[in-house]
């Protein structure tokens, strides 16, 4: 079957077979489509993403060392220090209230973008619905920190709420 489709794709362009219901992987192949198309959306929409992307006040470790977990996390910041938090989670398990350390100055996050999504693809489980309300108990060298149930092998955006 791949043979066929390489052959087809050689002779009339793109891999649209892919995206073709009979073809078995088809699903997948249109979450990773919709996931890059959320992505380019949320990017644009994101200051937090590109404003500062060549300056180092732009980013911030939140923890880069939690190999245990296979866990790390930045906050990206736009020019007026609005963040977008993201923690990428690169373990097959599912991890439950695991603690994420956060600025004090958001009251609270909601998920934006989360690559375990079932429209991608993904097992659908999230980080929390609704709003996220950090608590004051310190995490990774910040102030407050979020509770959070990390999906497997995903990564997730949070904004303020």
């Amino acid at each position: 079957e791949f043979a066929q489709g390489a052959e087809w794709s050689e002779a009339h362009g793109p891999d649209w077979w892919l995206l073709d219901p009979a073809y078995g992987a088809e699903a997948d192949h249109r979450g990773v489509r919709d996931l890059v198309r959320d992505l380019n959306t949320l990017y644009t929409a994101t200051p937090a993403l590109w404003q500062r992307d060549t300056d180092p006040s732009g980013f911030q470790w939140i923890t880069s060392d939690a190999a245990d977990d296979n866990v790390f996390a930045y906050l990206r910041l736009d020019a007026a220090g609005d963040p977008l938090l993201a923690v990428c989670h690169l373990s097959p398990v599912v991890r439950h209230d695991y603690r994420v350390g956060v600025p004090d100055t958001v009251a609270g996050w909601r998920e934006v973008l989360n690559t375990d999504a079932e429209r991608y693809g993904g097992s659908g489980v999230t980080t929390g619905s609704g709003t996220l309300t950090p608590r004051p108990r310190g995490a990774h060298g910040r102030p407050a920190s979020l509770r959070l149930t990390l999906p497997p092998l995903a990564t997730v955006w949070l904004r303020p709420a």
